[in-house]
């Protein structure tokens, strides 16, 4: 285990079973995260990027273990967050200062006074400082993510895990939110992992970026060695995104022993 891993994920197995057929999602998985990481995950649809953090999260069972900070995991626990794609992730009868209370309230011994303030420093944190007491019907799919994000902030989640959340988003929203996704996480120092099905936004959020083939078979796994903030214009993006395109070409032709 790295000195600096907050996650270490060792021999993670993942078996979908059914009355016909056991569909194997993830086999044998090995993978350390180190504190203040900024994960991306690339790979194609089905090769068990979601499933991963579904296991991480504690929502799977699964064989093998999963440690946060030396310490198995396999129950939520809010040192691990999960930001979903889906905009309805929040209580639509809860305002938003009290969607970001509410775990809040369930998770520390505070008064409201103590929660409401912290959960207000949150929402300025993700630039919605002012729209506390409107529901989300009243926000769009962008605010609805920063809701979400603030949930995470607001617990103060060493780990957060994002599912892709801004695949749904307009390009000029998801260009503001990854350039706050970045602000986030170097103010905040949190561990994000990151997935997306998009080259791009993992060269300009990831710190580090892996390329998943079937049965999360890490096909590629290096750091980002250009400096933020990055664009087509950065030195040596072009031969990175060739290299990542490689890598989600072949995951995308390898095929699983079970199928």
């Amino acid at each position: 285990m790295s000195k600096d891993a907050l996650l270490q994920i060792r021999d993670l197995t993942k078996i979908y079973k059914d009355d016909n057929s056991d569909k194997t999602v993830l086999k044998s998985l090995d993978l350390d995260v180190e504190k203040s990481e900024f994960l991306c995950i690339l790979g194609p649809s089905g090769c068990g990027k979601s499933t991963l953090l579904r296991c991480i999260a504690g929502f799977e069972d699964y064989s093998g273990t999963v440690s946060v900070d030396g310490s198995i995991r396999r129950e939520p626990g809010i040192d691990r967050f999960m930001v979903f794609q889906d905009f309805n992730q929040l209580f639509p009868w809860k305002t938003v200062i009290n969607n970001v209370a509410y775990p809040l309230g369930l998770n520390l011994k505070a008064s409201k006074a103590e929660i409401k303030e912290r959960a207000m420093e949150a929402l300025k944190k993700v630039g919605l400082d002012n729209c506390g007491d409107q529901y989300p019907h009243q926000l769009s799919g962008g605010m609805k993510q920063r809701v979400a994000i603030a949930k995470a902030l607001a617990l103060r989640s060493p780990i957060i895990l994002m599912d892709e959340p801004f695949a749904a988003l307009d390009a000029m929203t998801r260009s503001g939110l990854q350039k706050e996704m970045i602000s986030i996480s170097e103010s905040e120092k949190n561990t994000i992992i990151f997935i997306t099905h998009n080259i791009q936004e993992a060269l300009i959020l990831g710190t580090r970026i892996l390329v998943f083939g079937q049965q999360g078979h890490i096909l590629f796994d290096g750091k980002n060695p250009m400096q933020r903030p990055v664009t087509p214009a950065s030195e040596g993006y072009g031969a990175l995104w060739e290299e990542l395109h490689h890598a989600l070409y072949e995951g995308s032709l390898k095929r699983s022993d079970t199928d």
